[in-house]
């Protein structure tokens, strides 16, 4: 960890536990409290805190103003929702990050490898609140490579608290724009021959003894965007019951200069399934056991990589 002259400027995922919302959002509390979890593997990565966001916001007095006229929008006033939330993201991408807080990102980043390749997500103190999601509603970017494009992209994800869709939920719930804070989790890119989501309760009929799991080919993006159809499986007491391979036509891959590209797969390959029938088990069991740790049932993005599975969200 490494502390600024005014907070904590960032701490290491293995560093963290659930307890510490507060300081690294829903997000980076989960990811901390995962690498907890015997068996488990998932990316390296750490934290920026919200400590660096509050300095941030500080550092930009006009917004206070625009958070008092956002406070008193109606929340299905789209039109100016949607300027006064560009002007304050603006405003904040706007904002060069003062040079002891690159430096304090820039030396985490050093001690997992600077050209390493990063997935940049959003993590707010208001995430996954028994009573509220904010699932999708702030900005996640995978891919990103060298310490000036990580600075930039940790800017984007400190605005993305005010995305119009964000700021109108908050509306709608009463939630106060001030009292929500933006931390961001860096971790290192992992790049999968498929991934997908395991919800350890069936979505659909919230039958606890059964596990869902969504497959398909490349990162997980393709999946949780909607472009692709995924191979779906149910597993019960260690038993596949349903199986349904679908005909995967595209996937998300990461591109070699940064960011990630859509490609089409192989026509021979689109019916193939994107796991194993071991590999749909070894999911199933590793969910039931980050399920008992936190204790609730849990949706669980994870990915293939080298034949092992690494989690990178639950």
């Amino acid at each position: 960890m490494s502390r600024g002259g005014w907070g904590l400027v960032w701490v290491g995922l293995q560093e963290i536990d659930q307890t510490q919302v507060a300081l690294v959002g829903g997000k980076g509390a989960h990811l901390g409290e995962l690498s907890r979890v015997e068996g488990i593997r998932g990316p390296a990565g750490f934290c920026v805190t919200t400590d660096a966001f509050q300095l941030i916001m500080a550092a930009a007095p006009s917004v206070d103003d625009r958070l008092d006229r956002l406070s008193r929008l109606k929340p299905d006033g789209r039109e100016p929702i949607r300027a006064l939330s560009a002007e304050i993201r603006r405003t904040l991408e706007g904002i060069a990050i003062p040079e002891d807080l690159a430096a304090g990102i820039t030396r985490a980043l050093v001690r997992l490898g600077e050209q390493a390749a990063y997935a940049i997500r959003s993590s707010t103190t208001a995430e996954d609140l028994p009573t509220a999601s904010f699932a999708g509603h702030h900005d996640t970017y995978l891919n990103v490579v060298g310490p000036m494009a990580i600075l930039q992209h940790v800017s984007r994800c400190w605005a993305s608290l005010f995305t119009e869709r964000a700021v109108i939920y908050r509306l709608r719930n009463g939630f106060d724009h001030r009292k929500v804070s933006m931390a961001v989790v860096v971790q290192q890119m992992v790049f999968p021959q498929a991934a997908g989501i395991l919800f350890t309760a069936d979505p659909v009929t919230s039958n606890r003894k059964v596990a869902s799991v969504e497959a398909s080919f490349g990162l997980g993006e393709a999946l949780v965007s909607g472009l692709v159809n995924p191979d779906v499986y149910q597993v019960r007491e260690g038993d596949i019951v349903a199986k349904a391979v679908a005909t995967k036509q595209r996937a998300v891959f990461a591109s070699p200069g940064g960011g990630t590209r859509e490609q089409p797969i192989e026509p021979a390959q689109q019916n193939e399934p994107a796991l194993t029938d071991a590999q749909v088990v070894q999911l199933a069991q590793l969910g039931r056991r980050i399920e008992a740790h936190f204790g609730s049932p849990q949706d669980i993005e994870w990915c293939l990589v080298d034949d092992g599975i690494q989690v990178v969200q639950s």
